[in-house]
């Protein structure tokens, strides 16, 4: 058995080309939780759906990674981890809602550029709580080299049911904001290219229309707080950077110069400070990360 466990752990490791330290840290800090989701999970009817935010670049893919791959080798629990990026409207599909609504809108990223209905329907066909022998269901995927979602035929496919969804995003857990605080722009991009405030509007409207269903269905959440917003363009061009190389260092047509990366985060601001300021008094557990993305300490809220 302590083999096993050192086997997953050891190509958990090698596939996301990490350093054995990542592993110490994770064992200290995730093993726990890890545990504290499979007892919660346990005699539980149907999937638990565990909410992770974090900003980008804060490390949250890889951290449900981790968990899905504890929770299936320590606790015998089948784990589905999604990303919320995945459930992008197309390109197409975005260019068209610039055009009808805000030029902005089709940039992914905020509320209101996702197919909350795709996501709606996922979640509700992987809450079943038995399935036929063999049953699998499609997975949605998103490329952002293109900026595109994957065609149906490569979508990846998972079998049923499962035990516990990790859904992670970045934007998971923000809540709209007051007329007040959607009135001064908190960036360039909201100042000189959402002069009348309609992009915001229109964010914040998706916000409630979409996002709250979404949050009455979480059983748990989890978030990695970054210490500012400051160190998210560093660790957002780690990502990029990360990209060009796994395109063999070329740079494609959907790939961004710093200074349009840049601007493409300044898309992000204003929900990523609001989510930094609101979240960590709502999670389950809270996370906080230093600017290395190193953890400092992690806090529980406790239920009475």
């Amino acid at each position: 058995m302590e083999g096993e466990r050192d086997s997953w752990r050891s190509r958990f490791l090698a596939r996301h080309q990490l350093p054995p330290a990542y592993l110490a840290s994770a064992q200290q800090w995730f093993d726990p939780l890890m545990n504290r989701l499979a007892a919660h999970r346990s005699g539980a009817p149907g999937p638990m759906l565990v909410a992770v935010n974090g900003c980008q670049g804060s490390g949250k893919t890889t951290f449900c990674d981790y968990l899905r791959h504890a929770l299936e080798a320590e606790s015998g629990l089948k784990t589905l981890a999604l990303s919320l990026d995945d459930f992008y409207l197309g390109r197409g599909e975005r260019e068209a809602l610039a055009a009808r609504v805000h030029p902005l809108l089709a940039t992914r990223g905020v509320p209101g550029t996702h197919d909350m209905s795709l996501l709606a329907a996922t979640l509700d066909s992987l809450s079943v709580a038995e399935a036929e022998q063999g049953e699998t269901l499609a997975i949605p995927r998103f490329n952002k080299a293109t900026d595109d979602r994957l065609p149906r035929s490569r979508w990846d496919r998972v079998g049923l049911p499962v035990d516990i969804i990790l859904l992670e995003g970045w934007c998971l857990g923000a809540r709209p904001q007051s007329v007040t605080e959607l009135t001064d722009p908190c960036n360039n991009l909201e100042r000189d290219e959402d002069t009348l405030g309609l992009w915001r509007q229109y964010v914040n409207d998706r916000l409630a229309a979409d996002f709250l269903p979404l949050y009455a269905r979480v059983d748990f959440w989890i978030m990695l707080q970054a210490p500012s917003f400051a160190c998210v363009r560093r660790w957002r061009q780690e990502q990029e950077d990360k990209l060009i190389a796994s395109l063999a260092g070329t740079a494609s047509a959907h790939t961004m110069t710093p200074a349009a990366l840049a601007r493409f985060i300044q898309h992000y601001e204003r929900l990523t400070r609001h989510c930094l300021e609101t979240l960590p008094a709502q999670v389950d557990v809270l996370l906080r990360l230093d600017e290395r993305r190193q953890i400092m300490d992690c806090k529980r809220r406790v239920t009475k």
